[in-house]
């Protein structure tokens, strides 16, 4: 029996198209890429776990092969993330390894339920303060984590919470080693350098490369993988069934549900990244399928929790990736990498691992995107401040739970403010717009508030356009409010349309719209603004005689 579309995996309608050598060749150097990105980003995020180098390459190795063989994007690439590591940490403070392998199980088998029931569609629903909050807390999370490997600090036994964290650094900062510093430098001098010079050089790579030469060959007094991890496996471990029982269950219950909302959130956001990069559609429901049936895998081998790395599956792209094939042979060379040169991971100094966490940790901090938000009105500031503050101070699971609460909150009393002033005698359609029209305008009313729940209908809405229009008038009068991801879907608008040609004209824009949007009004330079309808058809009827 055939399988659905929306739960056929994208390997298997990318190889029905045909696949010949030449997608084999890109796929192979796609691959053979994404793997020297991979490698020392994976040895790093299992080491900041709280694991081993190893656990994020087995990780890599096999959940990236399952994301690729099973999910629903074409170019996704997946393994352990930055999003991860706050968790998992916690999880093996509370419960050891076992408890993490537990709660990966459940939590591969609540992606899979999730995807199958559809709730992939739903992810579009967390606001972006929430995921902005979250996402720059874990940030400085990480970033806090390696301060004491990047200087050098002798301190013991640091504590995971981050007041504790930093004062075990402040006590202990009497043990800062130059040297250990000088080699973190020096890494980040080579990656921040190679990006400036020639972004498409694997800078991780080099620069760890570089920095455990400079340690063996000049024998300076620095860390290394090997002292810490001396007992390192390099190959594969045979499968083996997590321990689960009602008592862990329960413990680690919260947690699971955790990895699974991290899980799907980010794959869901790396799959529609990159739509936007190919022109292709990711199938939701597959994607989290996928996702779950790999954190499975994962879990089975001892690995970590996996999702799908927009970085790397951005950098898939960028190297010629056709097929999901790409994904399976990143893992594949990251595969014959640990078989035949394990050993040599011994080498790599811990204060290069750090400098390249940090500058991980800087490009999830989303820093632009948060300042953005802290220009908009009161209540998305304080959701956005709230949901970073407890990531960073209490717990992760919470930070979540009460920021998408609050603003579930919030939006109900936007709602009930915006219904007072509309007018229900009014009709949404005009019946005499079109027939003003020149040939090849479009124009769309929008009504109702542009909140994060609605503005991605907008994106599929347009998207629908069979022939590219040569203008496009967005009509707002009927648009109460809008919000951050209101504004960041209605920037994707404009440039999607501006990159097919198609004058973008805003009009009936009610003031309140208006001020949201002068905030940011260098994101909308591409779209025009006046006053009216009348006004826009004026203008591209204008146009067009110029012409």
């Amino acid at each position: 029996m055939a399988l659905p579309l929306a739960f056929t995996p994208k390997l298997l309608t990318a190889l029905g198209e045909g696949y010949g050598a030449a997608r084999l060749r890109a796929d192979l150097v796609a691959g053979l890429t994404v793997a020297i990105v991979a490698l020392p980003l994976s040895m790093a995020l299992g080491i900041a776990s709280g694991a081993s180098p190893d656990k994020g390459l087995i990780t890599a190795i096999i959940a990236g092969f399952v994301i690729s063989l099973l999910g629903g994007s074409r170019v996704q690439v997946g393994g352990p993330t930055g999003a991860f590591v706050v968790v998992i940490a916690g999880v093996i403070a509370r419960h050891g390894y076992p408890g993490l392998l537990a709660a990966t199980t459940m939590a591969g088998a609540i992606l899979i339920v999730a995807g199958y029931a559809g709730i992939g569609r739903l992810m579009r629903y967390v606001p972006m303060p929430v995921v902005t909050g979250f996402t720059a807390g874990i940030a400085v999370i990480i970033a806090s984590g390696e301060v004491g490997d990047f200087l050098g600090l002798r301190a013991g036994h640091v504590p995971a919470e981050f007041v504790g964290k930093w004062a075990a650094y402040l006590d202990a900062i009497g043990t800062l080693s130059p040297v250990t510093v000088g080699v973190g430098l020096g890494t980040l001098a080579i990656i921040l350098g190679l990006r400036w010079l020639n972004p498409r050089l694997p800078g991780y790579l080099i620069a760890i490369v570089a920095a455990g030469l400079a340690v063996a060959l000049l024998h300076l007094p620095v860390e290394t993988v090997g002292e810490r991890f001396p007992h390192m496996p390099t190959s594969l471990p045979l499968p083996q069934i997590p321990a689960l029982n009602l008592a862990i269950m329960r413990d680690v219950l919260p947690s699971a549900f955790t990895i699974a909302f991290l899980a799907g959130i980010e794959a869901l956001l790396s799959a529609v990244v990159a739509d936007g990069m190919t022109g292709y559609r990711h199938r939701s429901g597959q994607e989290l399928v996928g996702q779950g049936v790999a954190n499975l895998a994962s879990a089975l081998f001892g690995g970590l929790p996996a999702t799908g790395a927009i970085a790397r599956t951005a950098t898939n792209i960028r190297a010629g990736a056709q097929t999901p094939v790409a994904g399976m042979a990143h893992a594949l060379f990251l595969l014959l990498i640990l078989l035949l040169a394990g050993q040599l991971v011994a080498y790599v100094p811990m204060p290069a691992l750090a400098a390249i966490l940090l500058i991980v940790a800087w490009g999830m901090s989303e820093i632009d995107r948060f300042r953005a938000l802290l220009r908009m009105d009161a209540g998305e500031r304080a959701l956005l401040l709230l949901t970073f503050a407890l990531t960073v101070f209490v717990d992760l699971t919470v930070a979540i739970g009460v920021g998408v609460t609050l603003a579930s909150l919030l939006f109900m009393a936007r709602m009930a403010e915006a219904t007072g002033v509309l007018d229900e005698d009014e009709s949404l359609e005009d019946p005499t717009q079109r027939a003003a029209l020149p040939p090849g305008v479009e124009v769309f009313r929008i009504a109702g508030p542009l909140f994060f729940g609605a503005a991605s209908e907008m994106v599929e809405a347009l998207g629908r356009i069979g022939s590219t229009p040569s203008a496009v008038i967005l009509r707002l009068d009927r648009v109460p409010y809008i919000d951050s991801s209101g504004v960041h879907v209605l920037e994707t608008v404009v440039r999607r349309a501006r990159a097919r040609g198609a004058r973008v004209i805003l009009c009936d824009m009610p003031r309140p719209v208006w001020e949201t949007l002068a905030r940011v009004r260098p994101r909308f330079a591409g779209a025009e603004r006046v006053g009216t309808l009348a006004a826009a058809i004026s203008r591209v009827s204008r146009k067009r005689v110029a012409e």
